[in-house]
């Protein structure tokens, strides 16, 4: 295992050489009236993630940030024609690209959880916040939320959290999804000096709510009609009692 992994790691570094690197493009963008809402879902996209994919230049529109937003609220709507949500699309930090070493290790994380606490904390005072985090923004989203007032963390696609246990986040209530077809889950969940991020939160013995997202693929999991989007919106609304479980 630790031979294959030092071996991506070596081809990860040629790329991340040769391989131009997204700009740090900080775009933080809310949909629905923030003045109003009691339920704040803040989602936080992981890599590749600049302002030319922020809300179109992708197949999956959903699978942008603007996308994923627009789709959550749609889904509150048909749950809760009354429902008062403003969904947060927040890259407020330097997205890694993929194929990079900057994605197998905590720099950009750890460089832009900061500002995600501060924007948690302090916009969002008085509101009742989820965190949904996608991939790279999962690994952020964990450094960020200790000492919050987060009610819910709920990650999809994470390469890892850079702890060992839920417990390790605080007071929030950490959900995981994992959908079948997400090539993330091939992807060892092990950490090698700086090298990668530690156990999956979707494993047993995380102590996450582990949460069904049905066939999702990596990309897939604000697609509207899904299993996944009606979850992570029950998670936004708060209304936990009623999502589904592996």
């Amino acid at each position: 295992m630790v031979r294959p992994l030092l071996a991506a790691a070596a081809i990860a570094t040629a790329a991340h050489l040769l391989t131009p690197q997204p700009s740090d493009d900080r775009i933080i963008k809310v949909y629905g009236d923030l003045s109003t809402a009691e339920h704040v879902a803040v989602i936080v996209p992981g890599a590749d993630t600049t302002a030319a994919t922020f809300d179109g230049g992708r197949a999956k529109p959903y699978s942008t940030p603007g996308g994923a937003a627009r789709a959550l609220l749609e889904q509150a709507r048909s749950l809760d024609p009354d429902a008062r949500l403003a969904v947060v699309a927040w890259l407020g930090y330097g997205s890694p690209a993929t194929v990079s070493l900057d994605v197998a290790t905590e720099g950009a994380a750890v460089e832009g959880a900061p500002a995600l606490r501060r924007y948690v904390s302090e916009t969002l005072r008085g509101k009742r916040v989820s965190l949904l985090c996608h991939s790279y923004g999962s690994v952020v989203c964990a450094k960020a939320v200790p000492g919050t007032a987060v009610a819910d963390t709920a990650v999809v696609g994470s390469p890892g959290l850079g702890v060992s246990s839920a417990a390790e986040l605080g007071g929030t209530r950490l959900w995981a999804g994992s959908g079948a077809e997400d090539w993330m889950r091939k992807v060892p969940k092990i950490r090698i000096g700086p090298l990668g991020f530690g156990p999956d939160p979707a494993g047993p013995d995380f102590g996450s709510d582990v949460f069904a997202t049905g066939a999702a693929g990596h990309s897939d999991y604000f697609q509207p009609g899904s299993e996944s989007l009606r979850n992570l919106t029950l998670i936004a609304l708060g209304r936990t009692a009623e999502v589904s479980h592996v």
